[in-house]
């Protein structure tokens, strides 16, 4: 009995890591997946949130437009790929003033929310830090340092 109930422990620690796992590699993408390298935006405003989450990391804001504010959720590169750029939780706290150049997404929804792909961030004292990830599909434009070998 005891060796029953050990296999179909096994078997169902097995399937759910699978499930997990397979989740996970769903919800990674290729740029070109979800966004479009023909619709830049540049987004000035204030960071509401920061979400440090594998596969990407993203960045809540409140962009100030002519006719008012509207909400952003920005994707960048894995927290590691952000902390070895210079980007950390403390450099992206909420009411942190920042300008964001990226990439829209494809379906240009912004229901409830608009979503880009940001490529770098400036900070008020001109700082100017690569956000994005390497080697995804996003258009070379010379913000990563990968692209100038």
């Amino acid at each position: 009995m005891n060796n029953r109930l050990l296999v179909i422990s096994a078997v169902a620690g097995a399937t759910l890591a699978a499930a997990v796992g397979a989740g996970v590699a769903y919800a990674h993408h290729a740029f070109a997946a979800e966004f479009d390298g023909k619709a830049p935006v540049l987004l000035r405003g204030k960071v509401t949130k920061v979400e440090w989450i594998n596969p990407h990391a993203w960045v809540h804001l409140n962009a100030v437009t002519p006719t008012g504010e509207v909400k952003w959720m920005v994707e960048g590169g894995t927290p590691n790929t952000l902390l070895r750029s210079g980007i950390n939780r403390n450099s992206l706290k909420p009411g942190t003033e920042i300008i964001v150049r990226g990439y829209q997404s494809k379906d240009r929804l912004c229901a409830p929310i608009c979503k880009a792909n940001g490529r770098d961030v400036t900070f008020t004292d001109g700082r100017k830090l690569f956000m994005g990830s390497s080697g995804t599909g996003a258009p070379k434009d010379g913000s990563d340092a990968s692209e100038k070998k």
